[in-house]
């Protein structure tokens, strides 16, 4: 499978790299669309943010900043739209406004009823790791080993969903980066990316402007571009087949130059 490139679309005014710059709706539908036309193959609409330390928020707030952004870029008809929420409600409402996919980082454990939901609708799921909650998620993280312990998790996840009734096919899991691991937890998953692989359902990746390539780089925040394109380029070569990515157009020119380079495209044009 080719990787499939997700743009981000923050709808927040408290996310780690771009809070508030698109939190005015029309900007944020004219941000997704920009994504679109570098060639993003699914755009991640998200209303809260779950960088570290961040507060919650309500689900009516969630979906005032939403709503819009989501119908809009829905109604573009391509690419399709995944909504970045743990709320039932939200999930609801914009999966009636024409998303197809659920994006949460609790892997629908903040609101379990959230999978009865996901099953109805057919849509895709990305169910994610994350240790504790923003809140707390980077005080001290400690796994007995980072891979095997997400790699438990992550079966247990799976189990749960496919008891819901949300069909194999439309599970993605993801080692969630970030969310509770320390540089290294991130780099060894990196490195054995392909041990999560043996679960069955593709892997989504989500790395682009973390910390811990700042930590590695010095960059800030906005100057991490070569740091997320290496870290999303390796874990493709290492199994993920979707990169949840800021800057779309870098990142489709990082993964066809390595699909080159591997001869994947060779052999993906001649299959």
């Amino acid at each position: 499978m080719p990787a499939r490139i997700m743009g981000i679309v923050n709808v927040t005014p408290d996310s780690f790299s771009d809070g508030g710059v698109f939190l005015d709706p029309e900007r944020a539908i004219a941000h997704g669309r920009r994504l679109a036309a570098e060639g993003a193959d699914l755009l991640d609409v998200g209303g809260e943010s779950t960088r570290p330390g961040a507060e919650a928020v309500t689900a009516e707030e969630e979906l005032v900043r939403v709503a819009a952004v989501v119908e809009a870029l829905a109604r573009d008809g391509s690419p399709p739209v995944s909504i970045d929420t743990s709320k039932l409600a939200v999930a609801e409402s914009a999966l009636s406004l024409g998303a197809g996919m659920v994006n949460d980082v609790t892997a629908l454990r903040a609101e379990p009823e959230l999978a009865a939901l996901c099953a109805e609708r057919r849509c895709e799921v990305v169910l994610m790791h994350m240790l504790g909650d923003p809140r707390t998620m980077q005080e001290n993280p400690v796994y007995e080993d980072v891979v095997d312990d997400i790699k438990a998790f992550l079966a247990e996840r799976i189990e749960f969903a496919l008891s819901q009734g949300i069909e194999q096919e439309r599970i993605w899991i993801d080692p969630g980066i970030g969310f509770g691991k320390t540089v290294e937890h991130n780099l060894e998953l990196h490195r054995r990316l392909g041990e999560l692989a043996e679960l069955g359902p593709p892997i989504a990746f989500g790395s682009s402007r973390k910390s811990f390539i700042g930590k590695l780089t010095g960059a800030a925040v906005d100057q991490r571009l070569g740091g997320s394109i290496a870290s999303n380029v390796i874990a493709y070569a290492n199994g993920a087949r979707m990169l949840r990515v800021h800057e779309v157009g870098p990142m489709r020119d990082g993964v066809t130059v390595a699909d080159a380079v591997s001869g994947r495209r060779t052999r993906e044009s001649a299959s």
